[in-house]
């Protein structure tokens, strides 16, 4: 590390709102219950992220209400805390019943395999929690500089022991739980702590992270998880369906900031081998390393990549080694091929039924094309299932017995919902895309809701030079911070202002290679143009099953 490394840097005034808030308490009762504005004291709106929520306006209606000389129109967006993205199919009734009563109704699946319900109301947010607490259901260290929802493998088809390495993501989960228990007083009711030494956190002490901090389980060799895209991976290494334990990988982060040549994407950076019986202690202390290093100064350089490229990766291995009281082994040999989602029907290696349901950008909702909403509650109502979320945005639906696979079939059929994703492009498949508009305050242009659309005419492109068949990585984002993995994708679209995008190529298809900027703030016409161009030359000049974004690196097109 530089001296200027060492040298104290003053507090971002982040920080001194988290060791001032009182084990995150701050001042959020007193916020919910103020009710001339809809919105929480400043402050509370950096505390309130640790319990699982964001506050957030409609930003299509700000100028409307501006000449009204209204307030914005605040709501809350509110995130489960879901390890691998499992739910029950009592879960799922029970959030489909909070979502029609608290939010606007839409589910939305996120990339990280949990959902969040948007368009909450400052007065429904206490209820909404009680509703999922009642489902046994919490938002706790969603959002916030924490640990958040760890991801993991989420297809029993990729192993006979996929069921011991998804045990991990709740095994990480539950260990990097902050010890505060502010949660349960200011939304459950429950008595507040007397003696601070019942919620005394040697994890987060009362500083918490630099960052938000987030973890991925991959199982090769499918890389569906974008493992590499986490502030900390472990890719299971099996033997002869025995788990041996996983490389640990770290230092992943997509987040950039336009204009800011010091902020970057990374992915992470593979250190070592740890069995199955140590991997808690290094994940643990892998955080605390973190946790001491990381950039308290500037938030935009916060994140596990930069504390780990300013100390160097031998360091900070070192570093993690000498916390643990014993050294990582040499990384065991693994090879990724994929990162899809195994659309349709699929056995698991548990002999048990999964069918994965494409959801747009995973919105589920009822709309013109299917009633997926209704259908996946008619399919929970049923009691024969479970559900999975995966890192695509899709929804599996899980465990189903061969004897009980023909009457979800019957519900699939009645609201259309197979014949929607087996009629769906590969290229919409393999596309993903943020929040951004209306509700996201960060979001520079559209993404959720205008992909759709443009898809619609990437497609014909795609059919113009016969390469509908071809699997390429699309991914969109409204801004730079990366929530939809654009720059991991073989094309990916980043705004930068309304109706303009960064054009990124060159990502490959096992997420082990980030894409790098083609051409900046195109519009929709551009963008159409410029892939013609492109398509037209993989088209007539890629090696044989050459992919996409290989393509692209090998001519050096970026």
């Amino acid at each position: 590390m530089s001296e200027q490394n060492k040298k104290p840097q003053p507090l971002s005034a982040i920080e001194k709102v988290k060791t001032a808030s009182d084990g995150l308490r701050g001042s959020i009762k007193e916020s919910l219950q103020d009710e001339i504005t809809g919105a929480i004291r400043e402050d509370d709106q950096a505390v309130i992220k640790f319990h699982g929520m964001y506050m957030q306006d409609d930003r299509d209606r700000r100028e409307e209400r501006a000449e009204k000389k209204l307030e914005r129109l605040y709501s809350y967006m509110i995130r489960l805390r879901l390890p691998g993205g499992a739910l029950s199919a009592q879960n799922w009734i029970d959030l489909n019943e909070v979502a029609n009563e608290h939010s606007t109704g839409v589910i939305k699946i996120t990339t990280r395999q949990t959902v969040q319900l948007h368009g909450i109301v400052k007065s429904d947010i206490k209820p909404t929690i009680q509703a999922f607490n009642a489902a046994k259901l919490d938002s706790i260290a969603t959002c916030g500089d924490i640990n958040r929802n760890v991801t993991c493998a989420s297809h029993p088809k990729q192993s006979a022991i996929h069921a011991e390495i998804f045990s991990y993501a709740n095994k990480i989960s539950e260990l990097l739980m902050p010890k505060t228990k502010a949660y349960y007083e200011i939304w459950l009711d429950e008595e507040k702590i007397v003696d601070k030494k019942e919620e005394e956190d040697p994890l987060y002490q009362d500083r918490y992270l630099p960052r938000k901090f987030k973890i991925g389980i991959a199982i090769p060799p499918n890389n569906d998880s974008d493992v590499f895209t986490n502030d900390l991976g472990l890719v299971a290494i099996i033997e002869n369906n025995q788990l041996l334990g996983f490389n640990i990988a770290v230092g992943g982060g997509l987040s950039t900031t336009h204009g800011n040549a010091d902020t970057y994407a990374r992915l992470g950076t593979v250190i070592g081998f740890v069995s199955k019986e140590n991997v808690l202690d290094v994940v643990y202390e892998v955080v605390t390393t973190q946790r001491d290093y990381g950039n308290r100064s500037d938030r935009k350089l916060a994140r596990l990549k930069y504390t780990v490229d300013n100390m160097g990766v031998d360091n900070f291995k070192a570093e993690v080694e000498k916390r643990c009281g014993f050294p990582l082994q040499a990384i065991k040999p693994f090879e990724f091929t994929d990162r899809g989602d195994y659309y349709g029907w699929h056995q698991g290696e548990n002999k048990l039924w999964y069918y994965t349901a494409y959801a747009e950008n995973g919105r589920v909702l009822d709309d013109e094309k299917t009633a997926l909403k209704t259908a996946l509650l008619e399919i929970a109502k049923t009691g024969l299932t479970s559900f999975l979320f995966t890192a695509n945005q899709n929804v599996i639906i899980a465990d189903v017995k061969q004897e009980d696979k023909a009457a979800i079939q019957t519900i699939l059929d009645e609201f259309k919902i197979a014949a929607q994703t087996e009629a769906t492009s590969l290229i919409r498949k393999n596309s993903i895309a943020c929040v951004a508009l209306p509700t996201c305050p960060l979001a520079l242009a559209e993404a959720q809701r205008y992909i759709p659309t443009l898809l619609g005419k990437i497609e014909p492109l795609l059919s113009k030079y016969s390469l509908d068949d071809e699997n390429i990585i699309l991914r969109m984002t409204g801004c730079p911070n990366g929530c939809a993995r654009p720059y991991a994708a073989e094309i990916g679209f980043v705004g930068t202002a309304p109706g303009l995008y960064n054009l990124h190529i060159g990502g490959d298809h096992q997420g082990q290679r980030l894409n790098r900027i083609y051409k900046e703030s195109l519009n929709e016409a551009a963008i159409l143009t410029t892939l013609d161009g492109l398509f037209a030359v993989y088209k007539n000049e890629r090696n044989s099953k050459e992919r996409f974004g290989d393509f692209v690196m090998r001519r050096q097109l970026v």
